[in-house]
């Protein structure tokens, strides 16, 4: 069984190394997990007043992720968090009746620095155990790619074994846990 795997492309840049990641991770694994890239680059800001009547853009995103085995965050790192559109995204998705409540996911993420998006992945762990969100998180496999710029070369394809080799262990314990986690849901 293919697990359907909605990536949740914490960057608007069309260029984001992120989004590359996600689209070597959709090809690789293809037969393994059917991932669809997110995009939150519409999603308006949240306030309480648009809360009850949201927009198109973020009726589509909530529904988007909703409709999904699990849920794959792809996160940059700036000035040691997480961007704000991802944070106004996760907002939404506060409010969209529990829309990734209990749902396996993991975290992965890049940037140009050597720490990858550790940082970034700490805030939005936080984050996330938020009670209105809790997805049920991978544990022990975090995914922090340093120095992404060095590791990939220009068509988007990893060139760093070691980062290669990391991933797959990754991509086989989430696919683990999630059998885990629908056997006992």
């Amino acid at each position: 069984m293919t697990i359907k795997v909605k990536a949740i492309i914490g960057s608007t840049s069309p260029t984001s190394y992120n989004l590359k990641l996600v689209e070597y991770l959709r090809k690789k694994y293809a037969g393994q997990l059917d991932i669809t890239p997110v995009f939150i680059n519409d999603v308006d800001m949240f306030s309480v007043e648009k809360e009850s009547n949201p927009s198109e853009q973020v009726k589509s995103f909530m529904e988007d992720v909703r409709d999904s085995d699990a849920i794959l965050f792809a996160v940059p790192e700036y000035n040691f968090s997480i961007p704000g559109a991802l944070k106004n995204a996760v907002d939404w998705l506060s409010r969209s009746n529990f829309a990734i409540k209990n749902k396996p996911a993991f975290i992965i993420g890049s940037s140009m620095g050597v720490l990858g998006s550790v940082r970034a992945q700490i805030h939005l762990r936080e984050i996330l155990s938020n009670p209105m969100l809790s997805p049920t998180l991978l544990p022990n496999n975090e995914v922090y790619i340093g120095s992404v710029h060095q590791k990939m070369d220009e068509a988007g394809e990893l060139t760093d074994q070691g980062t290669i080799d990391f991933l797959d262990s990754v991509v086989q314990n989430f696919i683990a846990f999630y059998n885990k986690m629908s056997s006992i849901n």
